[in-house]
């Protein structure tokens, strides 16, 4: 009799767990042809996107009106108005411009670009003038002058020198961290004088180590979000370096998902390609901030709480407007509002969500 009641008990209690477990599909819009740019004027691989306090728009975008098309010119900053209405170019002609990563706007709406080609990181005041630089490329006078290669075992870190550099983010005193990304795998902190303080992390799966760095981002207690895409999860560290948590993308991928190209990922895939890999995390603002990141397979942005909990999903890869190709950087002005810089798309979109719609659920 007893062993009745606890299989019904059991019962009982597995749709509720299948309830917990599910994830909303949150309803959106993508603004059509949001972005006025000049006839002349045509975005390339969209790898950057950042909003400042007055609601501009700036595109980092791997195009230029000069060079051939593999040459080392890949990287232009566009501004926009609220209205999507095209402003200005900003660094045109930059010796730091090689191949644009992404851009970010820090508190005092200062615009930092991170150029993965030259290994250099940019900090612009208001008016678009450089302020501060991090790095240095190679020397164009060098022999066979490149970016940096992975070779293996990795060459040590150097203080102040970055090997594909990611992404940028500041804490509440104004620190700022940036992800060393694609070779050196570690975060490397400076003052906000731009003094180097220490790096942390270095190449490897296990806890505090990365497998490229791909994004980072800060909350309003100055803690850092990594998006550690090649171990396919977001790892949160106090402003010293000390690991917190970990956060992971995990929701059942739809049986009719399909990659933007190539082969069907599955469970084995590595790389960049596998479900739930972040490519892309923002924060909102404000008093009750949400983490948004984003997959390139199967194509998702992720609401979640800073703690992790996934509070909805929205999208899938596709080349129709509310899908995406390889989302490489949002910006989250408001809960609601996201722009997407999408690589193999060409384009931003501007998404606005509407959670109240909430209909039905991925489990």
């Amino acid at each position: 009799m007893k062993r009745l009641f606890v299989l019904a008990l059991f019962l009982a209690v597995i749709p509720a767990l299948f309830a917990q477990q599910a994830v909303p599909e949150i309803p959106f819009d993508s603004v059509a042809n949001f972005f006025k740019l000049p006839a002349d004027l045509h975005f390339g691989e969209a790898s950057g996107v950042a909003v400042n306090s007055k609601g501009h728009i700036f595109v980092f975008n791997r195009g230029t009106t000069t060079g051939p098309a593999y040459g080392a010119t890949a990287a232009q900053i566009l501004e926009f108005g609220p209205d999507g209405k095209y402003i200005r170019e900003i660094g045109k002609n930059l010796y730091a411009w090689s191949f644009a990563h992404t851009v970010r706007v820090d508190r005092e709406d200062n615009l930092w670009a991170v150029d993965k080609g030259s290994d250099m990181v940019i900090k612009f005041n208001p008016e678009g003038r450089v302020t501060m630089v991090f790095g240095r490329k190679k020397e164009a006078s060098d022999d066979g002058a490149e970016p940096w290669k992975r070779v293996n075992p990795p060459r040590p870190p150097v203080d102040g020198q970055f090997r594909q550099p990611t992404d940028v983010t500041w804490d509440t005193q104004g620190n700022i961290f940036i992800s060393d990304g694609y070779i050196n795998s570690r975060v490397a902190k400076f003052d906000k004088n731009g003094d180097w303080v220490k790096s942390f992390g270095e190449p490897g799966k296990g806890p505090s180590q990365f497998d490229t760095p791909h994004s980072i981002a800060a909350d309003a207690k100055g803690n850092i979000y990594v998006a550690d895409r090649g171990n396919f999860r977001i790892q949160v560290f106090d402003p010293d370096g000390k690991l917190l948590r970990e956060m992971k993308l995990e929701v059942p991928v739809p049986p009719d998902a399909r990659p933007w190209m190539g082969p069907m990922p599955n469970a084995q895939t590595v790389g960049s390609q596998h479900a739930g890999a972040p490519w892309a995390v923002c924060i909102t603002p404000g008093a009750n901030q949400v983490l948004y990141a984003a997959d390139a397979f199967p194509g998702r942005i992720y609401k979640l709480t800073l703690d992790g909990k996934i509070l909805g999903v929205l999208g899938r890869a596709g080349k129709q407007p509310k899908q995406f190709g390889w989302i490489h950087e949002m910006a989250c002005p408001s809960e609601n509002e996201l722009y997407v810089a999408e690589i193999v798309n060409w384009r931003v979109q501007k998404l606005i969500l509407h959670p109240e719609r909430v209909t039905r659920t991925s489990n």
